[in-house]
C-alpha cells in the first residue's frame, strides 16, 4: 500500500481528500504561482496528471490537500499545528466543493504575536479559520442548478 493511500477501513465519506506527503508531490503543486491569496496564507494549485518516475503523483482522482507552514512564520510548534488543523478543518468542511486537483495551502506571513499572544488562542483560531474560508471559497466548485426553459 503505498503512504499516500487512504486507509481500507476508513468510511467512504472521510475519503473525499487525500492528502499531499511526499516532497515530489509538494515539489509539483508549490511549481506553479498562487492561485488565491490572503493576508497571511497563499493557495497553490496544480492538475493531478503529474508524473515522477514513472509512477503518477496523484493517483486518486480525487481533491488532495498539503499544508507548508515554515518555522520563520510560526516559530511555536504549537502554533504551527494548531494551525495546521483548522487548515484541514476547514478544508474538511468545503471537501464536496474542492475541485479535483492537488492544492497546497502555504503560510506566507506571520500572525502578530503582539496581537495573538497565546500560540493557541481563541481570537487566533477564528481569524485562521476566517481566513482559510476566504481562501478555500475561491476555489470551490459550486453545482450549478439545472437551467429551466424559458417558457416557465
Amino acid at each position: 500500500m503505498c503512504p499516500a493511500d487512504p486507509p481500507v477501513n476508513e468510511p467512504a465519506a472521510q475519503q473525499a481528500m487525500q492528502r499531499i506527503r511526499t516532497r515530489p508531490q509538494f515539489q509539483a503543486v508549490m511549481a506553479g504561482t498562487p492561485v488565491a491569496k490572503t493576508p497571511h496564507f497563499a493557495l497553490h494549485r496544480a492538475a493531478l496528471g503529474s508524473v515522477h518516475g514513472g509512477r503518477p503523483l496523484f493517483p486518486v482522482a480525487d481533491a488532495w490537500l498539503g499544508v507548508l507552514l515554515p518555522k520563520r512564520w510560526a516559530r511555536r510548534a504549537v502554533t504551527r499545528n494548531a494551525i495546521r488543523r483548522q487548515i484541514y478543518e476547514a478544508a474538511r468542511a468545503v471537501s464536496a466543493g474542492l475541485p479535483q486537483a492537488a492544492l497546497v495551502v502555504r503560510l506566507r506571513s506571520e500572525f502578530s504575536r503582539k496581537q495573538f499572544v497565546s500560540a493557541t488562542s481563541e481570537p487566533l483560531k477564528r481569524a485562521v479559520r476566517a481566513e482559510l474560508q476566504l481562501l478555500l471559497a475561491r476555489v470551490a466548485v459550486v453545482p450549478r442548478a439545472p437551467e429551466l426553459p424559458h417558457g416557465e
